[in-house]
């Protein structure tokens, strides 16, 4: 019992309560777990595009990925922020800090034709962004082997 009344009451000798009452520790594990549960999907990226699907192996996926997205109108995005073309570059470097180094996931929805995705590669390279990966859907090879989870990513562009 967490606390008691003495039936007599001698001054001041009071029992001392070594219990611990774990009640509000739940509570604020509770509230925790739901705003977590809350939040953890709108960390996401949130842009729909339709990708082509890949059997290639995928690449690790590193903490936090700088996506590139060419819409099915051949608009451009950088992470959930449209941008046009002439202002890519100066996106990129304020994204990336000017860090011409860091890898740039290019994705595209699967109604964007090979020469519009090529533009957008040839803007990046004349941003002076090399390291430059393809994101796709993962399918089942021929061999019925499943790949890892991950994007299917490219080496660098030439």
């Amino acid at each position: 019992m967490a606390g008691g009344i003495k039936e007599s009451f001698d001054g001041d000798d009071l029992d001392e309560n070594h219990e611990i009452n774990v009640t509000p520790f739940i509570d604020v594990m509770l509230v925790l777990l739901i705003i977590f549960m809350v939040a953890a999907p709108l960390a996401t990226v949130d842009v729909n595009v339709d990708l082509p699907a890949s059997t290639a192996t995928a690449a690790p996926r590193p903490d936090k990925p700088l996506f590139v997205t060419v819409k099915d109108d051949l608009s451009i995005a950088i992470g959930e922020d449209t941008v046009g073309r002439p202002a890519l570059g100066a996106a990129l470097d304020q994204t990336t800090g000017g860090d011409k180094q860091q890898r740039v996931f290019l994705r595209a929805d699967r109604a964007v034709d090979y020469g519009a995705l090529m533009d957008v590669m040839n803007l990046l390279r004349a941003a002076g962004y090399l390291k430059i990966a393809l994101v796709g859907l993962e399918t089942v090879p021929a061999g019925g082997e499943v790949a890892p989870a991950g994007a299917a990513a490219s080496g660098p562009a030439q």
